[in-house]
């Protein structure tokens, strides 16, 4: 589902600092939220701590739990799949600041 790829990139933007269940949800339903269709902020709310609680049950997890209570980030130290997530997430977020970086600017000075 697009919610699960989503989750993901969020916490892997947001790093080691981890993000709370409150403010993922928030992010995610700004991702869908568009002029024509508003989504449910409590059932997405509900979809991402059941996907957090459900990925972060042991401690090889792809997801870990932090020491404050409601704040959730990858597990970097224990879960390869985390690692290469990060990369992988990087790597696309490179690919679009080339992409979206103008051509040189050929266009006449006016006031010369």
């Amino acid at each position: 589902m697009t919610y699960d790829r989503q989750i993901l990139e969020i916490l892997t933007d947001v790093g080691e600092k981890g993000i709370s269940v409150q403010l993922l949800s928030k992010h995610v339903f700004n991702k869908n939220a568009s002029l024509f269709f508003t989504p449910n902020l409590e059932e997405i709310r509900t979809y991402v701590q059941q996907f957090l609680l459900k990925n972060s049950k042991s401690p090889s997890s792809l997801i870990e739990s932090m020491d404050r209570r409601g704040f959730y980030r990858l597990n970097t130290q224990n879960n390869p799949d985390a690692r290469q997530l990060m990369i992988e997430f990087r790597e696309e977020q490179i690919i679009d600041e080339k992409e979206e970086k103008p051509s040189k600017d050929l266009s006449l000075d006016l006031f010369s």
